[in-house]
């Protein structure tokens, strides 16, 4: 489609707009400079982040200009959005470190090549806020009866709003104002908890710069199992390979709920939408080949083709016809020497990250949730010997979606 607006109706990401008919119409006439924020709480972006990434992405391949915003400022005071309770202060090393990181994980899904696409940094403008001068311009411009209306902060009042969150409408309109005043930048995006943030930009803009300015929001993701988007037992699927491997990430996909499949391709890939309604109507056993192109399209736009084709190779060999592990699964490696007598099964499931400690391994064994090698293991205190071995080593299994590779050396 030609027009951006469209797109994003017809791929599911829309939930509320500013000024609907004026935005189509620009947007469908027009380049237009359109933001997304990214707070740097880690120094890895993870699947959550995915809409807002992918929302930048279809921009720029319609023809406008995406600005990624990382919000290098705005952290240190913390969004209240969706919280119970105050978020953890973070030092500026910290900040700076994450933000490097987040830098990279961009990159992929964008083309920041010759200025086609942003990457900005609010620290280099809130950092140096002169406070009165700061309250005079923008704090003047806004109502706190008004303010405390807005979901953000109604639902903080009974157990507590500090000062310091208050703040933070104010410091994200104003991230929208200074992206209007520098670059021209018109439209902000985000998920739908933002929308009473992304409103105060929008007027913000309208009152003091007399300019047309928008603000859209999408759906907060939840898997049809009720689930947070990017959530599993084990933590955030991250789009830093070493936090979350990449055939860790490809499974994420590969395990979608039959109900997510036709959204999630039509939110995490590019595939036309009529070939993703072809794979949304497969029924029963057919719907696990969507689930692959899934697996296989999120996987590539996070860590290239070759890590994808890993990943799915790996998959077709421990779950169906092929030979080889493709080299995709995490990987332990073990000297034998260092083991004459052989390594308590559970040192080893702690040394791998399988589990967190021994005592947790006890468990998961007497459940009957480990496997070696594809057969359940029983015995607590089984001891291994690397010797016996020697040849690929073996594999671990945890539960039904969790493997581990171990080389002996």
């Amino acid at each position: 489609m030609d027009n951006a607006f469209d797109l994003f109706k017809e791929r599911g990401f829309f939930k509320q707009v500013t000024h609907e008919e004026e935005l189509r119409k620009v947007l469908g006439e027009q380049m237009v400079l359109a933001y997304v924020g990214f707070d740097p709480t880690a120094d890895s972006l993870h699947v959550g982040h995915l809409m807002g990434i992918m929302a930048l992405a279809h921009l720029q391949r319609a023809g406008h200009r995406p600005v990624a915003l990382v919000g290098g400022g705005t952290v240190m005071i913390g969004d209240p959005s969706g919280r119970t309770e105050l978020r953890k202060m973070l030092s500026v090393e910290e900040i700076t470190k994450n933000v490097a990181g987040i830098k990279g994980q961009l990159s992929k899904y964008m083309d920041f090549a010759n200025a086609q696409a942003l990457l900005v940094n609010n620290a280099d403008w809130i950092l140096s806020l002169n406070y009165i001068d700061f309250l005079r311009e923008i704090g003047s411009q806004f109502s706190v009866n008004r303010m405390l209306t807005a979901e953000c902060f109604r639902s903080r009042m009974e157990r507590g709003l500090s000062f310091i969150e208050f703040n933070y409408m104010l410091l994200q309109a104003y991230d929208f104002l200074v992206l209007n005043r520098k670059y021209g930048c018109t439209l902000q995006m985000g998920g739908d908890d933002q929308w009473s943030n992304i409103l105060a930009g929008t007027d913000l803009i309208r009152r003091l710069e007399g300019k047309p300015a928008f603000g859209l929001t999408w759906p907060l993701l939840m898997t049809a199992s009720g689930k947070k988007m990017g959530k599993t037992e084990s933590g955030s699927v991250w789009l830093d390979p070493e936090k979350t491997k990449p055939f860790e990430f490809y499974q994420y996909w590969r395990n979608t709920h039959d109900d997510d499949v036709e959204r999630f391709l039509a939110y995490f890939t590019f595939l036309p939408m009529d070939e993703i309604s072809r794979l949304g109507s497969l029924r029963d056993r057919e719907i696990n080949e969507a689930k692959k192109i899934l697996a296989f399209e999120a996987t590539k736009l996070a860590h290239g083709e070759a890590e994808a084709l890993k990943a799915e190779k790996t998959a077709k060999s421990l779950f169906g016809s092929g030979e080889g592990s493709g080299g995709a699964l995490p990987v332990t490696r073990i000297k034998s020497t260092d083991y004459p007598e052989g390594i308590p099964l559970l040192e080893l499931l702690v040394l791998t990250g399988l589990v967190s400690s021994k005592k947790e391994a006890r468990r998961m064994v007497d459940q009957r949730g480990l496997y070696l090698d594809q057969e359940t293991v029983t015995e607590v205190g089984k001891v291994i010997d690397p010797r016996d071995y020697k040849d690929g080593g073996f594999t671990l299994q945890k539960g039904k979606k969790v493997f581990h590779k171990i080389e002996i050396i």
